[in-house]
């Protein structure tokens, strides 16, 4: 995610404006498509034979507010398993996003070398 790009996203922009400026968003929230979720992974595998790890994930949700225009963006990392909002250095709370979000990195850190 280019930080260039995303600095030019401001609350008040119409949905066109935010997909013509940072293209399709890997996701959308479930409820009324008011949520617009930008997930970027970076993976490492260290042998050839060996799955693709997850070292950085980091995820830009841009929300609107019912008449479509954006309400605010925030962006979320994978840190140590936590879900950490970069931008009011909070831990997020509650509803529906935290669940998506707390889905998402819970796959990423569970981690079975094996299989089992």
């Amino acid at each position: 995610m280019d930080d260039g790009l995303i600095a030019q996203i401001k609350p008040g922009m119409d949905v066109q404006t935010v997909l013509t400026t940072l293209g399709t968003p890997s996701t959308t929230s479930t409820v009324g498509n008011r949520t617009f979720y930008y997930i970027s992974q970076t993976v490492r595998r260290r042998f050839q034979f060996q799955d693709l790890s997850v070292i950085d994930q980091k995820v830009l949700v841009v929300y609107f507010n019912k008449a479509f225009k954006v309400e605010r963006i925030a962006n979320y990392g994978l840190q140590d398993g936590v879900i950490f909002d970069f931008i009011s250095r909070t831990t997020a709370t509650g509803g529906e996003e935290q669940s998506f979000l707390r889905n998402l990195f819970r796959g990423v850190t569970k981690f079975t070398p094996f299989g089992s």
